[in-house]
């Protein structure tokens, strides 16, 4: 018999008390915090990427900084994809993590929340290093493998610092998740913010007034993660205020938990990846295909800023929606379940509409803000395009995103890992391949075919979810293992 949870605050109380209530409510409640949290942290990376552009160099001077402009845009656009493999492995055991303290907590079992906390840490760490110590020292090989070109010498200077923080990322992320997962978003919004800004305040800095450059910008993102680490740290191993307790004595991996987290996490990381997998295959497109270069590999990373923008109220989402579908599930309440789902996505499309709108009417002067570079303004009239062209398939992520959370949420990651797989390593580099060369669109049809390939995805996603969930509301016990 399952122990049953208690609650030692109010703090503690209140989350779990959200994750459980009114479906509706508990996806407001925690999704907010965290699409603020993600707006100022995705500011962050357009800011990030104006001030590597040049764009310093009329503000604080007209002198130039070597080591910023469209050659750094590009650099940036090499890394970019590994950067993210870190990320996807991290975020995807958040996400296991996560999903495996939400549905213990939907089936009252605190003592099992406490084990996936510090199951989730520990493993986290490990794999943290590995991957750090793997990047760094392969950098030079990687890049040139890849293509880097004239951007070689800038991408391994941004690259090897970036890599070297990694592990930092993998903590930030595990650390934010288990408090998404007993429904503590608010804590993690502000430790995710705090991060951003003074990632935002260090970049001029280091940038420019040190002149250091993309450097620069690697040193300002590792050092605010450090800084927004040690809060982390403070709140969940010393203030010990959280719905989780971690007890480090006597730990002993148990396979049970290790395979909780894995059956989400796994497929969820690996569904991350192929989103780093497909930069790195459309980077071998543009340059071998469209024949477009370094100048066509900075128009796509620095186009895809601005995607990241436009979407991230769906990832913020995606993190509530994990959460209540998961409490749901492990409670077998599937009408609050249902009603989590289609909320979300009828939330998730309204807003996307209203951001897609907005960027469409922006795209000269958000095309504007990243070509005052030197070198940058050749790229001008072909950024505007891609931006005005991804437009159009905000909307049509809602119904993707929220169906591969909810995925996650009820413990089925690899169904996640199959809807994403099929729109991002499947159907988008075959249709920008055809768009690009054999439509013979060019860069545009690259593009083109990237959209088209998520609109596709999405739609298939949301029908298998929708699927599952009514065979659970007929057989109550479908998805028990």
């Amino acid at each position: 018999m399952k122990p049953k949870y208690t609650d030692s605050s109010e703090q503690k109380t209140k989350g779990v008390k959200t994750l459980l209530g009114d479906p509706k409510k508990a996806i407001i409640t925690l999704a907010i915090p965290m699409i603020i949290a993600m707006s100022v942290q995705t500011v962050y990376n357009f800011v990030d990427a104006l001030w590597v552009s040049g764009f310093g160099s009329y503000i604080f001077s007209s002198e130039f900084i070597e080591g910023t402009g469209k050659v750094a845009l590009a650099a940036i656009g090499f890394i970019l994809p590994f950067y993210m493999m870190g990320i996807a492995i991290s975020t995807g055991l958040g996400v296991g993590s996560s999903s495996a303290v939400s549905r213990r907590i939907g089936a009252k079992d605190k003592i099992g929340a406490d084990s996936v906390a510090i199951h989730s840490i520990i493993l986290t760490l490990i794999i943290g290093v590995i991957f750090t110590i793997f990047l760094f020292f392969s950098a030079e090989v990687i890049m040139g493998w890849i293509g880097a070109g004239e951007s070689f010498d800038y991408a391994i200077s941004y690259g090897k610092i970036i890599f070297a923080g990694s592990i930092v990322i993998f903590f930030l992320n595990i650390a934010t998740a288990l408090l998404r997962g007993e429904g503590d978003a608010k804590r993690a919004m502000y430790a995710l913010i705090f991060g951003a800004v003074l990632n935002i305040i260090l970049d001029p800095i280091f940038i420019y007034t040190l002149k250091l450059g993309i450097a620069g910008a690697a040193y300002a993102t590792v050092l605010s993660m450090i800084i927004t680490s040690i809060i982390m740290i403070y709140w969940l191993f010393f203030r010990k205020n959280t719905y989780v307790n971690f007890r480090f004595k006597n730990f002993r991996f148990k396979k049970d938990v290790l395979y909780d987290i894995f059956k989400v996490g796994l497929p969820a990381s690996f569904q991350q990846l192929t989103i780093s997998l497909t930069m790195i295959v459309i980077n071998y497109i543009i340059i071998n295909l469209a024949f477009a270069g370094d100048a066509g590999v900075a128009i796509y990373s620095t186009g895809w800023r601005v995607v990241t923008i436009a979407v991230l109220p769906l990832l913020g989402l995606a993190t509530a929606v994990t959460s209540v579908t998961g409490a749901a599930f492990g409670a077998k309440e599937y009408e609050k379940l249902k009603t989590g789902f289609i909320y979300s996505v009828k939330f998730g499309l309204i807003l996307e509409i209203i951001i897609a709108v907005s960027v469409f009417l922006l795209a000269p002067f958000i095309t504007l803000i990243f070509t005052t570079g030197q070198g940058s303004q050749e790229i001008a009239s072909d950024l505007e395009m891609f931006i005005k062209i991804s437009c159009f398939f905000y909307p049509g992520a809602a119904f993707g995103i929220v169906a591969s959370a909810t995925f996650q949420g009820i413990g089925k990651g690899f169904n996640s890992l199959i809807a994403s797989s099929l729109r991002t390593i499947i159907l988008t580099p075959i249709l920008a391949s055809i768009f690009c060369c054999v439509l013979f669109i060019g860069l545009n049809g690259i593009w083109w075919g990237i959209v088209i390939a998520n609109l596709l995805g999405s739609t298939i996603a949301f029908a298998w979810v929708r699927f599952i969930i009514s065979r659970m509301q007929k057989q109550p016990d479908y998805l028990v293992e």
